[in-house]
């Protein structure tokens, strides 16, 4: 498409533009990022893929050769089962992850509950709390070391994998390492009791898939090295990387479709026909392989698909037994809907200021340091969560009672009964803070969504404030860290403080809590990330509700909107404070009129067709360029271009470089002989062509190069010029 085109003209221009051009130093791998005046820790400068082919002599002979030994056919079909392939590795990563953190949680929780009944008769919960702390924080410990071994494995990696879908190569973004150490590294982070997520984590696992396996060759693991070079560049691993990316949504959520429309809203900006279905088809194949080992591990019932993702929503039904005059939600409610949308894009906009301020705190004051800072804020971080959580659910919760014979309402609520945590209660009670704090996350939006019995105001809005905060601080930390699934925990209770508010204050009596505790998810998670397509479906098909369509597309519109009046999504957010050169579908207003010329450097870097390597060497150690224009010393016809001034200086000033070009076209030698005075002149050259870095570093390490005398060699590069 043209605008893709135009796009990649604007990205190759500034990742070409925005480095240092000073000649006469060499260029630091690493540069300084200005945030709101103060010097952030330096960022490595990032290359754009080649995302457009390119069409040269060697490529023509690639393509002549390929047809003769291949049919396009073939390669179709080599792509389907790579893309089947990708998606069922997805899932498979998924099905650890999930049955390896139920372990975990369930080892932990198990030791602690028969430690605090213990106590609470004994009176030594300061026991009960080591016993967790140590948990928590052997857990974290594993997964900041982890992180720190592979920085890029810190976070949900979704801001990286967008910017790598638009063109950006962020380094180690796809390598076997940072799938290791995000995979485990995640494990270890939701079991630490760290508010976090592991569906984040599962979308960045599935880019790597589609990256990596269908190259069929590993950088890590050397001895991985396939013949077979189908995939390998980056037009094809771009693509594999949108399904895998989709499959990582739909296996964490059970939504095929919303992971389609996640990669296509949140990730590439490059797109077409055929794209659509390979990725439709990734998500399909992660979403019932994953489904199919669920439903035989969880029920020994094999090829039973009823377990759709790891989050499971449950099914929403009314609470009473009569189903004339039960609603899950009426026009009334809308207007309400409406209200909580506004607030909840107001709420991510403060979630996403706090978390932008912190983030910016660790660049400047911990990142820069020793490793053993950033282990030391995890270690920190997983304590004061613990003791807080620990503290809130023995001395604030409030005994609730439990509703009798749930399971004639609902099968779903009958095992949502059975999950709640009843310290210090009597029989028939539970501790309605305690059921928040000492379940899984997933456990916890499933209490909130269904549980009969009521949470009280006091312990909602507690809960609320705490995790906000916890989260907000949690994100960022050196771990592998989901966003999706603490946004929708800490909605889930807004969003039933909202129903008990309304019920107890203004007596409206025909509120379901369980429907506005997923519109005020869906609001708040709406104003942090600011999704509103993708993730409409995603939880449509979560939910198994086709009738909370409505609702959610409202919420999340007016939830971005309200968002948006002061701040990017956090994802955004986070690219920018990466120094990433992203760029946005609409220009700054004050670069709406600016021109290419004003951000370009006379000091022209320029190679010619022979070049001498003293020369190559010397230009890609002092420059950061990613690629450089290829010309000739023009003739007497309409293509020269004027590209070196009276004013400017020469590009090659020493005095061998200078004499090999001018030996080139000898037609346009000077009178004098003067090779420097006749590049100082205003000399018109002609463009060749575009030459990249790394095919120039190809060439050097491959000695392709030709001697023109004992002493002296060169490069031809003329083959490698884009036509």
């Amino acid at each position: 498409m043209a605008t893709d085109s135009i796009r990649k003209c604007w990205r190759r221009l500034f990742s070409c533009l925005s480095f240092n051009r000073n000649s006469n130093e060499t260029v630091p791998l690493l540069r300084s990022s200005q945030h709101g005046g103060h010097n952030v820790v330096s960022n490595k400068d990032y290359e754009s893929l080649d995302y457009d082919r390119c069409w040269n002599k060697p490529y023509l002979d690639y393509r002549e050769r390929y047809e003769k030994q291949h049919s396009d056919r073939k390669l179709e079909i080599l792509q389907w089962i790579m893309t089947f392939a990708i998606g069922f590795l997805t899932g498979m990563v998924a099905l650890y992850i999930d049955l390896i953190v139920k372990l975990l949680s369930d080892w932990k929780f198990g030791t602690v509950d028969k430690s605090i009944l213990q106590c609470s008769k004994d009176g030594c919960l300061v026991i009960s709390l080591l016993y967790l702390l140590l948990f928590n924080v052997a857990f974290v410990i594993v997964a900041a070391c982890l992180t720190i071994y592979e920085p890029v494995a810190g976070g949900s990696g979704i801001p990286e994998i967008k910017c790598y879908l638009n063109g950006i190569k962020i380094p180690r973004i796809a390598r076997l390492q940072t799938l290791v150490a995000k995979s485990v590294g995640v494990l270890f982070s939701v079991a630490g009791g760290l508010f976090v997520g592991k569906e984040g984590p599962m979308i960045h696992s599935g880019a790597i898939i589609g990256s990596g396996l269908p190259q069929l060759q590993s950088i890590t693991l050397k001895k991985i090295n396939s013949k077979y070079s189908y995939f390998r560049t980056d037009r094809d691993k771009r693509d594999f990387v949108s399904g895998g990316a989709a499959a990582g949504v739909a296996a964490a959520f059970g939504a095929p479709i919303g992971g389609v429309l996640f990669s296509l809203e949140e990730g590439s900006s490059f797109w077409n026909q055929k794209l659509t279905w390979r990725t439709f088809f990734c998500s399909m194949a992660a979403t019932f392989s994953l489904n199919f080992f669920l439903s035989g591990i969880d029920s020994n019932s094999w090829g039973y698909f009823y377990l759709p993702g790891l989050i499971d929503f449950g099914t929403f039904e009314c609470q009473s037994e009569k189903t004339t005059g039960c609603h899950l939600w009426s026009a009334v409610d809308l207007f309400i809907f409406v209200i909580m949308g506004f607030i909840g894009g107001c709420l991510g906009a403060i979630f996403n200021t706090l978390n932008k301020s912190l983030s910016l705190h660790r660049m400047i004051n911990v990142n820069p340091k020793h490793k053993i800072f950033r282990l030391l804020e995890a270690i920190l971080v997983a304590m004061v969560t613990t003791t807080i959580a620990f503290v809130s659910a023995m001395t604030l919760g409030q005994c609730r009672k439990i509703p009798l014979k749930p399971s004639i309402i609902n099968s779903t609520r009958s095992s949502v009964e059975l999950t709640v945590r009843d310290y210090f209660c009597e029989d028939g009670y539970y501790n309605d803070m305690a059921t928040l704090f000492f379940n899984p996350q997933e456990i916890a939006i499933k209490q909130l969504f269904h549980q009969a019995g009521t949470f009280s105001m006091p312990s909602l809005a507690i809960f609320f404030i705490l995790f906000f905060f916890l989260a907000c601080w949690t994100y960022g930390v050196s771990v592998p860290s989901g966003l999706f699934v603490p946004s929708l925990l800490c909605g889930a209770a807004y969003g039933r403080f909202v129903a008990l508010f309304l019920e107890q204050v203004f007596g409206y009596k025909t509120v379901y809590s369980g429907t506005y505790a997923l519109v005020g998810a869906a609001a708040f998670l709406g104003g942090v990330v600011r999704m509103t397509i993708s993730l409409t479906v995603i939880l449509i098909e979560s939910t198994n509700e086709i009738s909370y369509g409505l609702p959610i597309m409202l919420v999340l519109m007016v939830a971005k909107w309200s968002g948006d009046l002061f701040n990017e999504g956090l994802y955004d957010i986070h690219i920018n404070l990466k120094s990433v050169p992203l760029l946005e579908w609409d220009p700054p207003t004050e670069a709406a009129r600016m021109k290419a010329k004003a951000i370009m450097d006379s000091r022209l870097k320029v190679v010619f067709p022979q070049t001498r390597v003293a020369s190559l060497i010397r230009l890609l150690k002092t420059t950061a360029h990613n690629v450089f224009p290829v010309v000739t010393a023009a003739r007497d016809d309409c293509s020269a271009v004027t590209l070196v001034g009276p004013s400017q200086e020469a590009d090659l000033q020493e005095q061998d470089d200078v004499e090999c070009f001018v030996n080139q076209n000898n037609s346009n030698q000077d009178g004098d002989g003067n090779p420097i005075e006749l590049l100082q002149r205003n000399l018109p050259m002609k463009f060749e062509g575009m030459i990249l870095r790394s095919q120039l570093v190809t060439l050097l390490k491959n000695h392709a190069w030709y001697k023109e005398n004992v002493e002296v060699c060169s490069i031809s590069i003329r083959p490698f010029l884009k036509l």
